[in-house]
């Protein structure tokens, strides 16, 4: 059983974003993630370890974070952590990687917009071909509701 871990840091390298021969999307980065804490004696902030991880995405969330990630950007990873030692000639090591399964902008940081990306269907229904999510052909979201409750209902408290 895999273990799942939150991890907050920076975005340390550029998303390297590659589509493997059977079509499926591959995104990976390295994520730097270090704790700061203030020292009574010096009365200063100071730099704890940096713990370094490879995060690795497949899929939709792959595709997502090639268009929207970038180096230096402060981000939140939750995912499945993967240990393993590997060995290449004379060199040893370990790597520790998070397989990613949700991956964000860090709002204590900065603001982010968030937009929908449309999704490829199978089936029947995908032959109707809907407008994307927001696009402004659409209706405006007022419209589809009765006059008298497009306005905000007073609360009480």
């Amino acid at each position: 059983m895999a273990d799942q871990l939150t991890v907050a840091g920076v975005v340390a390298t550029p998303v390297k974003h590659t589509i493997t021969s059977e079509g499926l999307d591959v995104s990976q980065f390295r994520l730097a993630s270090s704790n700061r804490r203030f020292d009574t004696a010096t009365r200063s902030w100071v730099d704890g370890e940096t713990n370094w991880y490879t995060i690795v995405a497949f899929r939709h969330l792959a595709a997502n974070l090639a268009a929207s990630l970038d180096k230096g950007q402060r981000v939140l990873v939750t995912g499945r952590l993967r240990v393993r030692d590997w060995r290449s000639d004379d060199k040893k090591g370990t790597s520790v990687e998070i397989v990613a399964d949700a991956v964000g902008h860090d709002l204590a940081w900065g603001t982010a917009r968030f937009t929908r990306t449309p999704r490829a269907s199978t089936g029947p229904a995908a032959a109707e071909d809907p407008a994307p999510v927001g696009d402004p052909s659409e209706a405006s979201a007022a419209e589809a509701f009765p006059e008298d409750a497009r306005e905000p209902a007073a609360v009480p408290f």
